[in-house]
């Protein structure tokens, strides 16, 4: 069972939904991509909820699909795990044991001006409890970048929740939490039946520096699975030992520092968001979401042992702060200084918040790192207007 929701579905999920027949959920989303011409299995809600009420298999390309679930299906194991894994700060209550030591607190929007920052043990994150591509992620590491923070939060919060449910991008409650060393990892993986974890993207969040929070950069090759694939998937176990998810997919977020794993977030019925798990498709032809729909067996080493020279990355183009988001981006000229363009699509800025979504085939050498570098640090307003 598949939900779509806005804002995109990416043209690999809708390929391999017309070609499956997966039942896909009646909504104003779906029969719109039925109206412009996709081929599509419509179920309405009753066929849908009595489907995810049996413990049929649910994926979505959206967290909006999200409050559908929790309002209309009486699955308790599906849905507990949802509110579970979107909740960060119950996240990190269930999962402190994991990681001892690690500060965070809960306060609620309305307390955020009176918080006291000579009390915090900087530097800290500042995020929404329930949250979606770093909307609302701050990096504290000085008393001043907390007014800042809150003060950008003040400016930007209406434009989040004007674009996304509160399901999706919560304001009520914020987490601080001791910074997390080291280095940012995102996972796509799913729990199955029996509780086991099985993991069909790792990718490494790359930024420009320590107060940049953005999705730019996202990466993986042959180096990157082979040597973490064995040690998240005995972390994912660790984590479900606790959590007992069973038959749903998740996104997480964790950072690695030396022998520690500490986790930053779960996204729950989803993979990479906006289609960015479709990195896997473009790189080594891997559906992530047939696979879990259809409970495939993924030696995911192999597949990427099979592209030794190759790193695959994906970005989410984020416009600089001071962007006019009204303004033209010119997304020919960005494509053409980049060497192997696997897949692009435009995004409205005004709407989604982003310029596009781009996919690199580079090189695992200096030209290929310079390149991948290039695109991490631009601010891109030489493509605006």
């Amino acid at each position: 069972m598949v939900i779509l929701d806005a804002p995109y579905a990416s043209a690999p999920l809708l390929d391999y939904l017309e070609t499956s027949a997966q039942p896909v959920l009646a909504n104003d989303f779906s029969r719109q991509l039925v109206a412009e011409g996709r081929t599509l299995h419509l179920a309405d809600d009753a066929e849908a909820a009595r489907r995810l009420e049996a413990g049929e298999r649910v994926y979505t390309n959206s967290e909006n699909a999200l409050a559908w679930i929790l309002e209309r299906v009486d699955n308790p194991v599906l849905t507990d795990a949802i509110r579970l894994f979107k909740d960060k700060a119950a996240m990190r209550e269930k999962l402190a044991a994991l990681n001892p030591g690690l500060f965070y607190a809960t306060v609620s929007r309305e307390e955020l001006d009176a918080v006291n920052v000579a009390d915090l043990p900087l530097p800290v994150v500042l995020k929404p409890s329930v949250g979606f591509c770093s909307m609302g992620v701050y990096v504290i590491g000085e008393p001043d970048d907390w007014a800042e923070a809150t003060s950008d939060i003040a400016r930007r919060e209406e434009g989040w929740h004007a674009r996304y449910p509160d399901s999706v991008v919560g304001g009520e409650t914020y987490i601080i939490e001791g910074f997390i060393a080291g280095t940012e990892y995102a996972l796509d993986c799913y729990f199955d039946e029996e509780g086991a974890p099985h993991i069909l993207n790792i990718l490494r969040h790359d930024f420009a520096d320590a107060e940049d929070t953005s999705d730019r950069m996202y990466l993986t090759d042959a180096a990157i699975v082979s040597a973490m694939e064995p040690r998240f998937a005995a972390w994912l176990a660790q984590v479900n030992e606790v959590v007992g998810a069973r038959s749903i997919p998740v996104h997480v977020e964790v950072r690695v520092d030396g022998d520690a794993i500490a986790p930053i977030e779960f996204n729950p019925l989803r993979f990479a968001g906006l289609g960015g798990t479709d990195v896997a498709y473009f790189g080594v032809g891997l559906r992530t979401y047939e696979a879990f729909l259809e409970n495939e067996k993924v030696d995911l080493a192999a597949l990427y042992a099979a592209r030794p020279y190759s790193v695959f990355s994906m970005s989410l183009l984020n416009p600089a702060p001071e962007a006019d988001l009204a303004a033209p981006f010119n997304s020919e000229a960005l494509l053409a200084r980049c060497s192997h363009v696997l897949s692009y699509h435009d995004f409205d800025p005004e709407t989604v918040g982003f310029y596009g979504f781009l996919f690199l085939e580079t090189g695992a050498d200096e030209a290929g790192a310079a390149e991948r570098d290039w695109l991490l640090r631009s601010d891109l307003l030489e493509f605006v207007g």
